[in-house]
């Protein structure tokens, strides 16, 4: 028996039965955290005794937005890449203001940010400059990621914020990417291809705009054809949503991830579901069927939920620790919109 996109579902069996035997082994490699995170605690504000109950205010209100909106999983995690893998975890893609991070092309489209906002005036409320922003949004990340199905981890707290934030530091690659480039980039921050193919995962949930689909719907790699990888049914589909070309006026129309989940917004291995079957919505996730190691890594994933879910907690702990500020460095935002030299709601000249 076959899949559509072309995988012997019983190879695959095999395959996933194979990978069990490694799968220790790689555990055991990737459990060690990347070196900014030895200068971080658990319990960190609580053991300072400047704000105990720090996790439990962060998780009341993310269980009140998530409540509400639970798309809100997967724009904090884009914040969380975005914010990371550029200039470490110090929360420069939250700063406001022209030639920011935030207002990178690539950037466009981030969200989340109101509820980073809401948590910040609720801790400043119960611990006055205690909490700093990056700490909130790892700690937020973390218990939408649960809500949503996903795994539930220890942050470990003590990051500072950075007091600048500039786009041209905005190096993060495109959906288009090569599988070589992009392993080569996380190489580049600290981590490897197993976080690669499983930070990727991230994509079970959320939308993608067609622009960044459509030379693999109508024009790949300038041959005027589809991509050959991707399923029939599945560029049939994403035609449907994605015209070749807009009307005027018309805005670039969004397409869900993984549509199995769509509104749902749920964590799970979907995502490597359909790049196993040649389903896959951008091409950065289809490539990972380019690579031996990745490949496995999809295919187990996509047999077990459970390592999926094992390994991306410990995918995004390293993540957490790449490039950090702490003690004297950075600084902890009385908003996190502004560095406290540029807050304007602070009074400089108070004496």
């Amino acid at each position: 028996m076959r899949s559509e996109g072309g995988f012997d579902l019983v190879a695959i069996s095999l395959v996933v039965a194979l990978g069990l035997s490694l799968y220790a082994g790689r555990m055991q490699a990737a459990i060690t955290l990347t070196p900014g995170s030895k200068l971080l605690q658990r319990h960190f504000y609580k053991k300072l005794n400047t704000c105990a109950n720090v996790e439990p205010f962060v998780r009341h209100q993310v269980t009140l937005w998530w409540n509400r909106e639970n798309n809100i999983t997967a724009k904090l995690l884009k914040l969380l890449y975005a914010d990371c893998m550029v200039n470490g975890c110090d929360a420069s893609i939250l700063l406001d203001g022209p030639k920011t991070e935030k207002e990178s092309d690539k950037n466009s489209g981030l969200d989340g940010f109101v509820l980073i906002d809401k948590i910040k005036k609720v801790l400043e409320i119960r611990c006055f400059q205690a909490v700093s922003c990056s700490d909130i949004l790892h700690l937020a990340a973390r218990d939408a990621v649960y809500l949503s199905g996903g795994p539930s981890y220890p942050v470990y707290l003590g990051r500072r914020d950075g007091m600048e934030s500039k786009a041209s530091w905005v190096d993060l690659p495109s959906p288009a990417i090569s599988i070589e480039q992009g392993i080569a980039y996380f190489k580049s921050k600290g981590l490897d291809d197993m976080d690669y193919a499983t930070l990727l995962g991230a994509h079970t949930m959320g939308k993608t705009h067609c622009a960044n689909l459509n030379d693999r719907l109508y024009n790949f790699d300038k041959t005027g054809k589809p991509d050959p990888s991707m399923a029939k049914s599945e560029l049939e589909k994403l035609r449907k949503q994605c015209p070749k070309t807009l009307k005027k006026g018309q805005r670039d129309p969004t397409v869900f991830l993984t549509d199995r989940n769509g509104e749902q917004y749920k964590f799970s291995n979907n995502y490597y579901s359909n790049v196993v079957s040649n389903k896959a919505v951008l091409k950065v996730d289809q490539d990972l069927l380019r690579s031996y190691n990745t490949t496995q890594l999809a295919l187990e994933y996509a047999g077990m939920l459970g390592h999926f879910k094992q390994q991306f907690a410990l995918s995004i702990s390293r993540l957490g620790g790449l490039n950090l500020l702490t003690g004297k460095q950075g600084e902890i935002r009385l908003n996190c919109r502004f560095t406290n030299k540029n807050n304007p709601y602070i009074n400089h000249h108070a004496k």
